[in-house]
C-alpha cells in the first residue's frame, strides 16, 4: 500500500507539472539552490538544521586538507579517520572519510556538487564503504554544505546521519596561484601545497571556462619520532607492554604436526620458551619480545595532484549546458614492523639443522613451532595509488515556468597497492626450514634464502558508478500563504566494486599482510517527490518521499517531514522528522574469505589463568567473510530546534537531535568470544589442558543485521558581528555537540552505553575570532574534545582527559592582487591524551599527533 501510494502521487504530481494550471513564481525574489531540498529558496536557513563552511571559513581554519577540516567539526565523531595511523595492516591506506554524529562514515553521504561519487574500491577496516575525501583537492571548494538530520527521502542511501555536499569553484572567474609551506616542530611531518586556478567567460557571454590544478605533499611521520609513542612498551606512561610476542630471537614450544602439516602445540604438556640468546629487557613472560613501534607508520608520506574543469554553455535563455571533469592520483607509503608469524612455521625433530650440530633443539626429541619474526626479510613496506575520475554531463533549462534538469555521471575510484619489501612466501619459508636452508634458531640466514623467500604482494580494486537522474521542479498552485512548490523526478544508478588481492594471499601463502577480496554489482532505480507548503504567512512545510528498488535486497519507502516557523522577524523555530536506510555494501554482501588480526581478550581463559595474554587485547587470528542475506539499516531521526536573531549582530542557534537505527550491519568478535568462545565451529583452539581451554588459533566471523542503536544530542552555536572605530571588525563564533545517549542494543537485547566511552566523547566545541582592520587579517580558532573512558574492552579502564588546541594565522592584503598569510594548527604543540588501550600512547581515531604545525603561504590574483 505505501509503495502504491507513492507511485500514484508521483504520477499525478507528474500531470500536475506538464497541465496548464501551474502558477508563475515570483521573478522579483531570487531563488537559491540549497542543500537538503530539491525546491529552490529564497533563503539558506530552512526546517533541517544546515551549518555551511565557506571558501574564507576554509582558508581561516589553517586546514590543509579537506579531511583535517571536516575531522574537527564537532558534529563529527566515532568512525572520522585520516591517513593517520595507516600500517601494513590496514585495509584502505591513503583514504580519508567523515562520520556524522559518530553513526559511521558508510552511514554519512558525501556528494560533489549534489550528485554522488563513486566510493572507493578499498573498503575501511575491511567493511566500511566511504567516498575518499582526499581525492577531492581543497583548493577547489566553493563551500561545504552539512545537512544534520537524515535525508534519505531527498538523496536515497547512505544519509543516515546527514549529508556532506561539496560546491567545487566551477564559476570562477580571474587568476589565481597559491603556494603552501608547512612544518612540524617535532620530527617528521611537513607538508607542501600548490594550485592554480583559471576562470573566464567567452566574449558573447554564452560559456564559461574553470580549470583548477592542485597538488598536495606531505613527508611521513613514524610513531619513533614521538616521545610518547617512540616504543609500545608503555608500561613507563602507566599503560601496558604491548611489545609482540613474536621476536626474533623468537619463543619455542613442542607441537604436533599433522600429516597435512596442521600444527598443535603441545600445551598440556610444555609452556612456551624464549630463545636463550634473547636479551633480558625483551625477555617478558614466556616470550622474547619485539618492540614494533619505532618502525610502524604514523602518518605516511603521500602526494596528490588532480586537476579539474567545469564547463558551462548557454544555448538560448531556456537550455544551458553544463559539465564537469576530474582527475585525482593520490599515493602514499606506508611501513611497519617486519613480518611476525605466531606458530604457522615448525621445525621437525630430524631437521638436518640439529643432525649437523649448527642448531640446537631447546626441546630434545621434539618437533618445535614457534613465535618469530622475520627481521631478516626487512621491515614490511607498502605503496598505496588510487585514481579518482568524474564527469558529469548535463543540461538544465525552463520549460515554461518550471526549471529542469537531466544529467549523466561516470564516476570510478581506481586503488593499487604494491606489497615492496617484508613479505614472505609461506610454503617456500617452510621448504627453507625442512631443508636447512633457513634457521629460525639463528637472527642472520644467507642472502640468496632471503631472496628466495621474499615476495612482492599486489592488491586491485575498482569501483564504478553510472547514473542518471532528472528532475522538474516550480510552483504547482496559489494558497492565501503563498505558492505550493514542487520537485519531482528519479535517479537510476548501477555500482560495480571488485577487489582483488594477489593470487598468493587468496591461496594463504603469504603471511605478514591482511587484505580484503570482494566483488559485487547491483542497479537501482528510484524516484522521488517534494513539496514546499506555505501553511500561513510564517509557516512552511516540507513533505518528500523517495522510493528506491535494489537488484540485491529489494525496496523501500522513506518519507519526511519538516516544519519551519518564523513568529517573529527574528526568530525561526524548525522542526523535522524522516525515515532513512542504507543499503548493505557491496563489500559487506560479497567479501571473500579474508584474515584480520583485531586485538581482542580471551574472555573464556581469562578468568582460569589470570595471565596476562589472556586478559589484555591480543593480536588474534579471525576469518571474516561477507553475508549475502543482509537486510538494510533502516533509521527513523528527528531534530527539533530554531535560531534567534537577538540584535543584527548576535544570533543563538539550538537544536536537539535524535536518531533511532534498526538492523545495523556490523560485526563484534569480541562478543563472539565473549558469548561462544567455547564453541568449536567459532572459536578453534589449541588442545585443553587441565580443564583450561587452549590458547585461540583461529576465529571465525562474518556481518550481521546485529541490533541497533540509539544516539541523541544538543547542537548549540553563537554568532557575534562586532564593528569599531579604528579597531577594525571582529566576528565571533562559538559551536558545540554534546551528546547525550549513544546506545548500541545487541540482538539479545543487551545495552552498551558508549556515550563518554572510549572513542565517544560527550563534548566537542569549536570557538573561533575573525578581525580585520586595514590591510590586515587574523583568524585564531580553539579546538575541544572532552574527556571520555579508556578501552575497557582492551583492559584499559581509566580516563581519556579532554583536549584542547589552538589554531590561529594571521594574513596581509596590502599589496596589490597578493596575500601573505603566517599560521599554525596546534600552536602550542599540545600533545594527544594518554590512553592506555594501544602501543601508541593515545587515541589516534580521535585525537591527532602531527602537533605543531606552522604554515605561510601566498597568494596571487588577478
Amino acid at each position: 500500500m505505501k509503495h502504491t501510494f507513492v507511485r500514484s502521487a508521483c504520477a499525478i504530481a507528474v500531470a500536475l507539472v506538464m497541465s496548464p494550471v501551474a502558477v508563475a513564481a515570483d521573478e522579483d525574489v531570487e531563488r537559491i539552490e540549497v542543500t537538503g531540498t530539491h525546491i529552490k529558496r529564497t533563503d539558506m536557513e530552512g526546517a533541517s538544521p544546515m551549518s555551511v563552511l565557506t571558501a574564507e571559513d576554509i582558508a581561516r581554519s589553517g586546514a590543509q586538507d579537506i579531511s583535517q577540516l571536516l575531522s574537527k567539526l564537532p558534529e563529527s565523531g566515532s568512525g572520522t579517520f585520516s591517513t593517520q595511523g595507516n600500517n601494513a595492516d590496514d585495509t584502505a591506506n591513503g583514504g580519508a572519510a567523515v562520520s556524522l554524529r559518530g553513526l559511521g562514515a558508510d552511514s554519512t553521504l558525501v556528494l560533489l556538487n549534489g550528485r554522488r561519487i563513486a566510493v572507493s574500491s578499498f573498503a575501511k577496516s575491511i567493511d566500511t564503504a566511504f567516498v575518499d575525501i582526499n581525492s577531492i583537492p581543497i583548493s577547489a571548494v566553493k563551500r561545504i554544505d552539512i545537512v544534520k538530520d537524515g535525508a534519505s527521502a531527498t538523496y536515497g542511501s547512505d544519509a543516515i546521519a546527514g549529508v556532506i555536499n561539496i560546491i567545487l569553484k566551477k564559476d570562477f572567474e580571474g587568476f589565481e596561484v597559491n603556494g603552501k609551506l608547512a612544518e612540524t616542530v617535532e620530527d617528521g611531518g611537513g607538508q607542501q601545497s600548490a594550485s592554480m586556478l583559471f576562470g573566464t567567460q567567452s566574449a558573447d557571454g554564452k560559456s564559461h571556462t574553470t580549470i583548477i590544478l592542485d597538488y598536495f605533499k606531505e613527508r611521513e611521520t613514524l610513531f619513533g619520532d614521538r616521545d610518547y609513542s617512540k616504543s609500545a612498551d608503555q608500561t613507563a606512561n602507566g599503560g601496558s607492554d604491548f611489545r609482540s610476542s613474536a621476536g626474533n630471537p623468537g619463543s619455542y614450544i613442542p607441537a604436533t604436526i599433522g600429516a597435512d602439516g596442521s600444527i598443535l602445540p603441545k600445551s598440556d604438556q610444555y609452556s612456551w620458551m624464549p630463545d636463550p640468546n634473547c636479551p633480558d629487557d625483551r625477555v617478558k613472560g614466556p616470550y622474547c619480545r619485539y618492540d614494533y613501534a619505532p618502525v610502524m607508520t604514523s602518518t605516511p608520506e603521500s602526494s596528490r595532484v588532480g586537476l579539474s574543469v567545469f564547463q558551462d554553455y548557454q544555448f538560448n535563455d531556456d537550455v544551458k549546458l553544463f559539465a564537469e571533469m576530474m582527475y585525482q592520483h593520490n599515493e602514499s607509503v606506508i611501513k611497519g614492523a617486519p613480518s611476525p608469524s605466531f606458530g604457522e612455521f615448525y621445525m621437525l625433530n630430524d631437521n638436518p639443522l640439529f643432525a649437523s650440530g649448527a642448531a640446537v633443539n631447546p626441546f630434545p626429541g621434539e618437533d618445535l613451532t614457534m613465535r618469530r619474526r622475520t627481521t631478516e626479510t626487512g621491515p614490511r613496506q607498502k605503496s598505496a595509488e588510487s585514481d579518482s575520475a568524474r564527469l558529469v554531463l548535463g543540461l538544465n533549462g525552463a520549460l515554461s515556468d518550471w526549471e529542469w534538469e537531466v544529467a549523466y555521471t561516470y564516476s570510478y575510484n581506481r586503488n593499487h597497492e604494491y606489497g615492496e619489501q617484508g613479505f614472505v612466501w609461506t610454503p617456500r619459508l617452510q621448504e627453507a626450514i625442512n631443508a636447512g636452508e633457513f634457521n629460525p634458531l639463528s637472527t642472520t640466514q644467507p642472502d640468496h634464502v632471503i631472496d628466495d623467500i621474499s615476495v612482492s604482494t599486489t592488491r586491485n580494486g575498482k569501483s564504478t558508478t553510472h547514473a542518471v537522474d532528472g528532475k522538474i521542479f516550480g510552483d504547482l498552485f496559489d494558497m492565501p500563504a503563498g505558492a505550493v512548490g514542487m520537485a519531482v523526478g528519479f535517479e537510476y544508478r548501477e555500482e560495480k566494486l571488485s577487489d582483488t588481492p594477489d593470487e598468493l594471499f587468496k591461496r594463504g601463502e603469504i603471511f605478514g599482510t591482511e587484505a580484503t577480496e570482494a566483488s559485487g554489482e547491483r542497479d537501482q532505480t528510484s524516484i522521488f517527490i517534494e513539496f514546499a507548503v506555505p501553511l500561513m504567512e510564517n509557516l512552511e512545510a516540507q513533505l518528500a518521499a523517495r522510493y528506491e528498488d535494489y537488484s540485491d535486497f529489494g525496496n523501500t519507502t522513506n518519507p519526511k517531514i519538516a516544519l519551519r516557523y518564523t513568529p517573529f522577524d527574528n526568530v525561526t523555530l524548525r522542526a523535522s522528522w524522516g525515515e532513512a536506510f542504507r543499503a548493505p555494501s557491496l563489500v559487506q554482501l560479497g567479501l571473500g574469505s579474508t584474515q584480520e588480526s583485531p586485538g581482542l581478550v580471551d574472555s573464556v581463559r581469562c578468568p582460569l589463568t589470570q595471565a596476562e595474554e589472556d586478559c589484555t587485547a591480543q593480536e588474534r587470528t579471525v576469518i571474516f567473510s561477507g553475508n549475502p542475506d543482509l537486510q538494510p539499516e533502516e533509521s527513523t531521526s528527528y531534530n527539533v530546534g530554531g535560531v534567534w536573531a537577538i540584535t543584527d549582530q548576535l544570533s543563538v542557534g539550538l537544536d536537539y537531535w535524535n536518531y533511532d537505527q534498526e538492523d545495523l550491519i556490523t560485526s563484534d568478535t569480541q562478543y563472539l568470544v565473549d558469548t561462544q568462545g567455547d564453541n568449536p565451529d567459532v572459536v578453534k583452539r589449541e588442545p585443553s589442558s587441565g580443564g583450561v581451554p587452549g590458547r585461540i588459533i583461529e576465529i571465525y566471523d562474518q556481518f550481521g543485521n546485529l541490533g541497533s542503536q540509539k544516539t541523541d544530542g544538543v547542537d548549540f552555536d553563537i554568532k557575534y558581528q562586532l564593528e569599531t572605530d579604528g579597531m577594525g571588525d571582529f566576528g565571533f563564533t562559538y559551536n558545540m555537540t554534546w551528546v547525550n545517549t549513544f546506545d548500541q542494543i545487541r540482538e539479545d537485547g543487551t545495552k552498551r552505553e558508549l556515550a563518554g566511552e572510549y572513542q565517544h566523547p560527550e563534548y566537542r566545541w569549536t570557538a573561533g575570532m575573525n578581525w580585520g582592520v586595514s590591510d590586515w587579517q587574523a583568524s585564531a580558532r580553539v579546538n575541544y574534545i572532552g574527556e571520555y573512558m579508556d578501552n575497557i574492552d582492551a583492559g584499559a579502564d581509566g580516563t581519556i582527559d579532554a583536549m584542547l588546541t589552538v589554531d590561529a594565522n594571521v594574513t596581509y592584503i596590502g599589496l596589490q592582487q597578493w596575500s601573505f598569510t603566517l599560521g599554525s594548527n596546534n600552536m602550542f604543540n599540545q600533545e594527544p591524551s594518554f590512553s592506555a588501550a594501544d602501543f601508541m600512547g593515545y587515541d589516534q581515531a580521535t585525537h591527532s599527533a602531527i602537533g605543531a604545525l606552522w604554515y605561510v603561504k601566498a597568494n596571487y590574483r588577478f
